[in-house]
């Protein structure tokens, strides 16, 4: 889609309406004729967060704990079946990050956060439920003498507490150290679904390469029938803290996460034990399927209710002067805002990457103001929206400087 050359940006439209109530806004645009500013002032750099070390080492425990899980299951199999399986593992695993990624596409999540959270499930998730559902099943089949009682009760009870335990605290870390990024029950779903594919990433590799013989079969019961079972347990934890983010309260995860634990506890109990019954298609297809039906449908009008909240806040930054109400138009659906990215490139990489930076800063302001507006902002709200308020307008200079001299 190109632009008419007279249009400075993407085609004017009728300016949008908020349907939220008006909230002062800290500032107006400060320019009048003269335009925006070509340069945001110097701010000093801040010291790392306190979260943002706690992230870090916790990606450094976990790619550790990735490499020892890595090496007992080339133990349990050889190293060529953990080849094999990694392999064949992607498959499932490019289609549960595409998923994901479809969900985030409003608001990304930082990378290191995502790279965090795959790496704790993919690492310290399996290792530990590694060895505590070993240590389980020997102690059922010690206690039992039947290793079949062993396997069925190990599985049905003793994986889902295990694992869904320790996915959960990945997503509870998340939820504690980079709090201002985990703002609703979207951004959960998002860091939820990311620890239960490094999970099952792992997982995989497990199944793939121990039963490298029947890897058709095993491949189409993991990789076709089930690449989303483990994003649909862990998301119910995700959900859950997702709605204790939008409370006011700083203790709702107190209530929130027991009860997104059980559902996802108890789903996956569903699932595992549907494996020794006779019913298995029955109950996948009866259960299963419009369970993952459901989920896609909670996505859906979840995006829709961010692009509401977005589009509604922008209103504002409009009505303050910060923003023309075309650029509300352009900056409220994603095919305008890909419409507005090609356009952008016709001045070159900066002038698309400027395009880029602007329409992060603008989505960043209004969930920033959502947050604002239902009394959940951080203390530094008002010195972090006169930064984006900067850049947006820096960014703005910068695509509008490149387009001018393309021409």
């Amino acid at each position: 889609m190109a632009f008419p050359p007279r249009e400075p940006y993407p085609p004017a439209g009728r300016p949008l309406q908020s349907s939220y109530p008006p909230v002062q806004l800290v500032q107006t645009a400060p320019w009048g004729a003269e335009g925006p500013p070509t340069q945001a002032p110097w701010r000093p750099p801040r010291r790392p967060r306190a979260g943002t070390v706690l992230v870090v080492v916790g990606i450094a425990v976990a790619v550790l704990a990735l490499i020892a899980t890595i090496a007992q299951i080339a133990v349990v199999t050889s190293a060529q079946a953990v080849v094999v399986g990694g392999v064949v593992a992607l498959v499932p695993l490019a289609v549960v990050l595409l998923g994901i990624r479809w969900i985030d596409r409003w608001e990304p999540e930082p990378r290191y956060a995502l790279v965090f959270a795959f790496l704790w499930g993919a690492g310290v998730a399996t290792l530990v439920s590694l060895w505590l559902n070993t240590a389980l099943a020997e102690a059922i089949y010690f206690s039992t003498g039947n290793i079949e009682t062993s396997e069925q009760l190990s599985a049905t009870l003793g994986a889902p507490l295990v694992e869904e335990t320790v996915k959960g605290l990945g997503v509870l870390l998340l939820f504690f150290a980079r709090r201002r990024y985990f703002d609703g029950v979207v951004d959960g779903i998002v860091y939820a679904a990311m620890v239960a594919a490094g999970f099952a990433f792992v997982e995989n590799i497990l199944y793939f390469g121990r039963d490298v013989e029947i890897l058709p079969q095993i491949f189409i019961m993991r990789g076709i029938l089930s690449p989303f079972a483990h994003v649909l347990f862990t998301a119910a934890i995700g959900i859950a803290l997702g709605l204790a983010a939008r409370s006011r309260s700083p203790l709702a995860w107190l209530w929130s996460l027991p009860v997104g634990w059980l559902v996802a506890v108890l789903l996956h109990a569903l699932w595992n034990g549907s494996t020794f019954t006779g019913s298995f298609f029955g109950l996948y297809v009866l259960v299963q399927v419009p369970l993952f039906l459901s989920a896609i449908l909670l996505v859906a009008w979840l995006r829709r209710r961010e692009r509401q909240i977005i589009t509604a806040r922008l209103v504002e930054y409009a009505r303050a002067g910060w923003l023309a109400p075309h650029e509300v138009t352009m900056l409220s659906s994603f095919p305008a805002r890909r419409a507005a990215l090609s356009w952008a490139a016709g001045g070159g990489p900066t002038a698309k990457q400027a395009m880029r930076g602007f329409q992060r800063s603008a989505t960043a302001l209004a969930l920033g103001r959502q947050r604002f507006a239902t009394g959940r902002a951080e203390r530094s709200y008002h010195a972090d929206e006169r930064a984006l308020l900067e850049a947006l307008t820096t960014s703005r200079a910068t695509f509008l400087r490149a387009l001018t001299g393309a021409r």
